[in-house]
Order: C-alpha cells, then structure tokens, then sequence
C-alpha cells in the first residue's frame, strides 16, 4: 500500500515546508487524547496523539479503534503513533491488528536501537517496516542510542550519538520514513547529568542532510529550556516528542480533583487543564493557526 496519503507524513512535510514544529504527544487513556484533541482544534493546529506499547497491551483493539476515530474526525489534521515498539511482541500487536482487523496506527516507531551495532538495528526492524508498508503505516527508527527512561520506556544504557556518515545508508536499508537521532538527548530527567548537553550541531548536520526526505524527530525533551525547542525548529526538527510537561500537570490536577470533586466534574477540570498545556506547545512550536 502506498505512504503517499499517510496522515503523519503529511502533517509532517507541511510543518517542514512552512517552518514550524509538531506537538507529538504522549496519552496514557482517554482523557488525555480527547484533551489533546481539543487543543489541536482549539488552536486549529495539527498534533499527533502517540501511545506507548504499554498502553496497548493495558487496553488492546478497542482503544485504538477510539483513539484512530477520535483523532480522524478532528477538524484538524491528528495522526495516531506508536512510540518506541522496542520487542517483537509489542510489534505484532500492533501490526496484527492492521493485518487481521484492519484497526491502524497511522505511524509506528520501530525501535530497534537496543541492537549491538547498525547492522543488527536494521536486520531487525526490515521485516516489521515491510509489514508495516503493506499496510499503509509510516515508520520511525532511531539511529545510535537514547539512554535513559521514563514512564512507558524501558531504562536503556550506553549513549550512541548518531553518525551522519551512516545515516544515508542506514534510512534506505532500513526503508524507513522518520529519523529519531541520538545527539546527546535523554529520556527521562537530566538532573544527573547536569542538565541537557544536546549537540546541536550535530543535529543541525542532520536536518541538512535529510532537508525535504526525511522528518527528524526530537526525543528525550524532558527539562529542556525554552531557547532548545525554539532552536531545534529553526534547524529543521518537525516531530517534537512530549510527555512529562504535559502529563504530569494533568495527574496533579486529576488526582486533587478527585479528593473533592464528583468523578466527572473532576476528569472534565483534568481533561481541559491537559488541552491548555497542549495549547502552550503548540503555540510556542509555531503550529497553531496552521491547520
């Protein structure tokens, strides 16, 4: 099946075409994928609405199906990814469910970067990018390591910053359609390491060399100051992962709500305190008013 129509890549050439970025949000349930829709429709901006594989296995077909109809009748471009499908077994949820049900995510990350050298990164995710191409989704793959963790991902060690000199051939062999790279990024805090010390460029040798082919995804934003989102955009940087700086002001609200409040008046207060900060990024990634 063709990409030529896929929901992610489109929304993501436009933003590369008219400089600016995409709030790639991370839902852990219902609340938060209709409040991030609500943002992107408030701000008449275009998100993607990213799950882990852990929230698949928690809540199986029937909640991708919601998440794949809430995002599609948006009146706003709103795609639907799997972030980091590190096992083979998260994998084959995800595109079985496309083969045998016809329930689609419109983007999946096949992440492969726990393999021991490129070679082997890529022996890995051909197979499931293949499978994935049949059926009309889009893919992610990461070239050198993340290390680090948070809620959702799996804690991963050994720091591999990208090598531009192997990213060529590492896209075309993979036959991949998103590049997330490693350049000095994290997952999860940086409080020990003495703050973000992302090599900017790096990616700015990155974003050139795959400017107008290949999407580069920020991940590991977690702590970053302002001037960080502002100038990975100018770089080139479309697909912005987030989850803390939304997520956790979300739980706080829900969990204090819930202490005095009836059920549902206390997930509505939860819900559109999520859709605010939404808001905030979207509007600070240049997307709102694009869509």
């Amino acid at each position: 099946m063709s990409l030529e129509n896929n929901l992610t890549l489109s929304i993501l050439a436009k933003a590369e075409n008219e400089g600016y970025g995409i709030l790639a949000q991370a839902c852990y349930d219902a609340s938060m994928a209709v409040g991030l829709v609500r943002a992107a429709e408030r701000a008449r901006s275009p998100a993607i609405l990213q799950i882990f594989p852990i929230t698949l296995e928690y809540a199986g077909a029937p909640f991708l199906r919601f998440l794949v109809d809430l995002a599609h009748s948006a009146s706003v471009p709103v795609s639907v990814h799997l972030d980091h499908a590190t096992t083979a077994e998260a994998l084959e949820v995800a595109i079985g469910l496309a083969e045998k049900q016809g329930i689609k995510f419109d983007s999946i990350m096949v992440d492969a970067s726990h393999a021991d050298t490129d070679e082997e990164n890529i022996s890995i995710a051909v197979p499931f990018i293949k499978r994935c191409n049949a059926q009309g989704i889009s893919t992610e793959v990461e070239l050198g390591r993340l290390e680090g963790g948070e809620a959702g991902v799996r804690e991963i060690t050994g720091e591999m910053l990208t090598d531009p000199s192997k990213a060529e051939v590492f896209m075309k062999q993979t036959g991949a359609n998103i590049l997330a790279p490693c350049v000095g990024n994290r997952h999860g805090s940086y409080k020990t390491f003495g703050g973000p010390q992302w090599k900017m460029d790096l990616l700015e040798t990155l974003c050139k060399q795959f400017k107008g082919r290949v999407p580069i995804c920020a991940h590991g934003t977690d702590e970053l100051p302002e001037h960080y989102w502002t100038d990975m955009i100018k770089l080139g940087v479309t697909k912005i992962n987030v989850n803390s700086w939304c997520r956790d002001p979300y739980a706080a609200k829900l969990s204090s709500g819930l202490a005095s409040k009836p059920f549902p008046e206390a997930q509505e207060e939860a819900t559109e305190h999520f859709a605010k900060e939404c808001e905030k990024w979207m509007k600070l990634f240049g997307s709102a008013g694009k869509a």
